[in-house]
């Protein structure tokens, strides 16, 4: 994969402006932070997020890929606040989960998710090498 940050811009901090990229696709639809049997354990933001994270990278096995295969990330919130507030430890429950690859990445803050209880939903692309 290619990161896409054109000269001259201020380098992103945890993304890349864009991704170039071959291979084979796998596309995660949205995790939130439950367990596979679709329990919420934590009410807490940054828990929901890791458990949302380790949901993505198990998904991401099953398709032959882990997550420096990452290519794209939409992060829906429901607290913009909250996020901004925890970001240090938002941050850091992204680096263990999903290491040092940066992806094209959007947030979005929204008015609920479909889960009532869910905090964030997150959304990815992943592109395998062929």
């Amino acid at each position: 994969m290619q990161q896409l940050n054109p000269p001259g811009w201020n380098r992103p901090k945890g993304y890349s402006n864009g991704i170039a990229a071959e291979g084979r696709f796998v596309f995660v639809a949205g995790m939130v932070g439950w367990t596979g049997d679709e329990k919420f354990e934590s009410n807490d933001f940054v828990g929901q997020f890791r458990l949302a994270l380790e949901n993505t990278v198990a998904v991401l096995a099953e398709g032959g890929a882990g997550p420096e295969h990452i290519c794209r990330m939409t992060m829906y919130f429901t607290d913009k606040e909250e996020y901004l507030s925890r970001l240090s430890e938002v941050g850091q429950a992204y680096r263990d989960v999903i290491g040092k690859n940066f992806p094209a990445m959007a947030a979005v803050q929204v008015v609920a998710l479909m889960e009532d209880e869910a905090k964030v939903e997150i959304e990815t692309t992943a592109i395998v090498p062929i």
